[in-house]
């Protein structure tokens, strides 16, 4: 097990396997979430009670859950979701046991730490910003019997869910303080890996943080960029490999890249016009199978962890 310090940035689904496979090559994780999510059980809470919105974290937290039966137990806790349609209903616990941890503490960062000690987490797990976001973006027919309007479409949940192709997005507050460990963990690390995830609603966000932005430019610590499985979801409908890469450069034409890693299935050629983008950016394509064969549209934990073990060590 590698010691090397690596700073994951994303939220979600995309972040949690990014994660499960770098607990598997390193101890040194932090775990840097977005925190725009409005829908379901976060939503509820961060309305509720005014605070971050507590799921994606959560669901990173059970990710790098200690890989023992007290580790696993409480990650299943964690995720542990009520049904019905009561006041619980649609709460996971772990949202519930983090929003108390904050209400107990009064400090998002402790209250995080708390739960990774129960979890024995490898790793730690941040807010990207220390208050709650809003995203909004600008969306070209999103109203099909209108195709070449542009609308703004604010909210996670609808950004996520709404047809047209996003242009672009931007965040409120506009200029939203960066939770400060979180700066620390990037500016330190050895690595920082960005995605995979929803590039509009959990990639792009970190980019728009000032300091963040600032830490991921200033660092000396290398980047690589994991492309997702799926090349067509509703945020991305239509896009390629090489277009993913292009949406990241134009939101932060400062950044430096030094590694792509892609699954041979998104590419739609050679991989030669991804190779071309990638050079735009200063980074080498890493073109290696990563997909669950089982799982469309899932990274296979095991093979992303070789991948990242290649690249990183």
């Amino acid at each position: 097990m590698s010691r090397a310090r690596v700073a994951a940035l994303g939220g979600g689904h995309g972040l949690a396997a990014s994660l499960s496979a770098l607990r598997l090559v390193t101890d040194g994780i932090t775990a840097i979430v977005t925190v725009a999510d409005d829908g379901g059980s976060s939503g509820r809470l961060r309305k509720q009670f005014d605070v971050l919105p507590p799921g994606d974290l959560r669901m990173a937290l059970a990710a790098l859950c200690d890989d023992t039966e007290w580790g696993h137990q409480w990650g299943d806790v964690l995720q542990h979701r009520f049904a019905g349609d009561g006041d619980l209903g649609g709460h996971a616990l772990g949202n519930l046991l983090i929003t108390s941890l904050w209400d107990l503490l009064g400090d998002p960062v402790a209250g995080l730490d708390l739960v990774a000690r129960l979890l024995n987490a490898r790793g730690r797990v941040l807010p990207m910003a220390s208050v709650p976001l809003d995203i909004e973006a600008s969306v070209l027919g999103a109203d099909p019997h209108r195709p070449d309007e542009v609308t703004q479409v604010r909210g996670q949940y609808a950004v996520a869910t709404t047809p047209g192709k996003v242009l672009g997005v931007r965040l409120f507050p506009e200029e939203p303080p960066a939770c400060s460990e979180a700066v620390t963990a990037i500016l330190d690390a050895d690595w920082v890996v960005l995605g995979p995830g929803s590039w509009f609603t959990s990639v792009m966000p970190h980019l728009l943080v000032p300091k963040l932005h600032e830490a991921l430019v200033k660092t000396k610590a290398k980047k690589l960029l994991t492309l997702n499985l799926l090349m067509n979801d509703v945020e991305t409908e239509g896009f390629s490999a090489a277009d993913h890469l292009e949406v990241l450069a134009a939101h932060a034409p400062d950044l430096h890249i030094d590694v792509v890693l892609a699954d041979p299935s998104t590419l739609d050629d050679s991989g030669a016009l991804l190779r071309r983008v990638a050079a735009g950016v200063g980074a080498e394509v890493v073109i290696a199978p990563v997909a669950d064969v089982d799982q469309p549209g899932h990274h296979d934990s095991l093979r992303l962890a070789a991948a990242y073990r290649d690249v990183l060590l």
